[in-house]
C-alpha cells in the first residue's frame, strides 16, 4: 500500500479536519504511516491562530521537509500560500483550511491511488484520531464575529453551519460505532444555524430545526454523553438548562468569557448580546446553577490585553472569586498578524503579562480547590479513559478530555476503557479527584 504521514496541529476543529482527510484516503487504499521514514508523502495540517502557533507550524513543515521531503500543507497557515512557497519552494501542494477535497486531489496527483483497489478499509463513522470511546463532532465552520484579537474569520471565513440532518446522522454513526461521548465543537456553537435561518432537516423520520437547542435535544436521543464546547452566552443559551436538568445533555458549558472588565470586553469586541457583561453574567450563572446545581462551567481568559490596567485585572480576579468557575484556562495576550488589536495603544510588557497570568492561576487554583472539595462524598457517574494494575483514570460530567481534570479510581484495575461506572469521591486536590467504585 502507498503510505501517508500526517502531522495535525492546532485545535480540536483542525483535528476533525485531519480525521476527515485520513478517512477519505484510507477508504481509497492508502495506509497511514507511523513515521516520516515510512511515508511516501506527509500532510501537515497547520494552525495559524497565534504567531506562536504559526512558528510551531513552520517548524513542523521544516521538519517534514527535512525528514521526508514530499510534503502537502493544509490548514489555517496555508492561507499564506505565497509566503509558504517562498520559504519552502519544494512543497507538493498548499491548500487552505477545511478543504478536504483539495488535499485528497493533491495526494492523488503526487501519489496516485491503485486503480484495482476496491475494499473499504474504514469503520462506520470514519477514522478517528481520538480514543474510540469519545469523538469530536464539528457542526459548523467559520465565525461571524470580529473580535479584535482574532483572525479566525479571515482564515476560515464567515459562519457556515452544516445541515442538521447530516450532523445528526454522523452523530448516530459514531454512537453505533461505540463512541460513548460526543464533544460538540465549532467556532461559535451558540450561533449554529443562524446562516441557514434555522431551516429544518429530517432525522429519524422527524423534522429538526438547525438551531442549538433543538439540535442538542435531538442528540439526547442517542443515549450517550453530549458535551457542548465554545458556547457564547447569547440569551437563548438559557434554553439548554432544562435539557441538562433532564439528563438529555451533560451539565457542562464551555463559555469563553475572556475577561470581566466591561471596558476591555468592548475593546476586545466580544459578542454575546445583552446580559453578557461581568455583573450580568454573574446573575446568569446564579440562575443557571439554581436550575442545574451540578452544572460545570469552564472558561478561558486573556490577561495583559492592550490597555488592561491593574484595576481591570483586579476586577477580573474578584469576578473569578465570586463566579467560582469549575475549570479555567488562561492565556497571556500576544499579537496575531493581521488582528486589529495589534494597533491598540498601551501594549503591556511581557513581565507584567506573565505576572498577571501567575496571579490569575493562583486565584483560580484556590477556587478550584474549594469547588472540588465540596464534591467529596458524592457519588457520580464517570467514563473510563484508562486502566492498569494501579487503578483507573476517569472523567465525570465536569471533565472534558485533555483540558480538564481527572478522577483516579484506586480499585478500578479491572475496568475497561469507555465503560461508564458510578464512583464515590473520597478526596481531591486543586484540579483532580480520587474515588472508589460505588457499592
Amino acid at each position: 500500500m502507498k503510505k501517508i504521514g500526517l502531522v495535525s496541529l492546532g485545535c480540536a476543529k483542525a483535528l476533525v479536519d485531519s480525521e476527515r482527510i485520513i478517512t477519505r484516503l484510507r477508504s481509497e487504499g492508502y495506509e497511514i504511516a507511523p513515521d516520516y521514514q515510512g511515508a511516501d508523502l506527509v500532510i501537515v495540517n497547520t494552525c495559524g491562530f497565534l504567531d506562536s502557533a504559526r512558528d510551531e507550524s513552520l517548524d513542523a513543515i521544516e521538519e517534514a521537509m527535512n525528514e521526508n521531503g514530499r510534503v502537502i500543507v493544509t490548514g489555517c497557515l496555508a492561507i499564506g500560500e505565497e509566503a509558504l512557497r517562498e520559504k519552502f519552494p519544494k512543497l507538493l501542494a498548499v491548500t487552505g483550511p477545511h478543504r478536504y477535497a483539495e488535499v485528497v486531489k493533491a495526494v492523488h496527483k503526487a501519489l496516485p491511488p491503485d486503480d484495482n483497489f476496491k475494499t473499504m478499509l474504514v469503520p462506520p463513522g470514519g477514522l478517528k484520531l481520538t480514543p474510540r470511546h469519545y469523538a469530536y463532532l464539528k457542526i459548523s465552520e467559520g465565525c461571524n464575529h470580529s473580535c479584535s484579537f482574532c483572525i479566525i474569520p479571515q482564515i476560515r471565513g464567515k459562519l457556515h453551519s452544516r445541515p442538521v440532518g447530516d450532523v445528526l446522522r454522523e452523530a448516530e454513526q459514531l454512537a453505533n460505532a461505540g463512541v460513548k461521548e460526543l464533544l460538540v465543537i465549532s467556532q461559535d456553537t451558540s450561533a449554529y444555524g443562524v446562516d441557514l435561518k434555522y431551516q429544518t432537516g429530517e432525522w429519524r423520520g422527524k423534522q429538526v430545526k438547525t438551531r442549538l437547542t433543538e439540535f442538542a435535544d435531538a442528540l439526547g436521543d442517542l443515549g450517550i454523553w453530549v458535551r457542548l464546547h465554545y458556547i457564547y452566552p447569547y440569551p437563548h443559551v438559557d434554553e439548554l438548562l432544562p435539557l441538562m436538568a433532564n439528563g438529555r445533555i451533560l451539565p457542562y458549558l464551555d463559555v469563553p468569557f475572556q475577561h470581566a472588565s466591561p471596558r476591555l470586553l468592548k475593546s476586545m469586541r466580544r459578542p454575546g448580546g445583552k446580559g453578557s457583561g461581568g455583573d450580568q453574567m454573574l446573575e446568569r450563572l446564579h440562575k443557571w446553577r439554581a436550575q442545574v446545581p451540578d452544572l460545570a462551567i469552564r472558561s478561558t481568559f486573556i490577561v495583559g490585553f492592550p490597555g488592561e490596567t491593574e484595576e481591570d485585572f483586579e476586577l477580573l480576579l474578584d469576578w473569578l472569586r465570586e463566579a467560582k468557575l469549575t475549570r479555567v484556562g488562561c492565556f497571556t495576550y500576544e499579537d496575531v498578524t493581521g488582528a486589529p488589536a495589534n494597533e491598540l495603544d498601551n501594549h503591556l510588557p511581557a513581565k507584567i503579562k506573565t505576572e498577571r497570568y501567575e496571579r490569575l492561576m493562583e486565584v483560580q487554583q484556590e477556587v478550584s480547590t474549594q469547588v472540588l472539595a465540596a464534591r467529596v462524598g458524592k457519588t457520580v457517574e464517570v467514563i473510563i479513559d484508562g486502566a492498569d494494575k494501579e487503578g483507573a483514570i476517569a472523567r465525570s460530567s465536569w471533565d472534558a478530555p485533555e483540558v480538564d481534570g481527572n478522577i483516579f479510581i484506586d480499585d478500578g484495575a479491572k475496568l475497561s476503557v469507555g465503560e461508564l461506572v458510578k464512583v464515590k469521591l473520597t478526596h481531591s486536590n486543586d484540579y483532580d479527584m480520587w474515588g472508589k467504585l460505588a457499592k
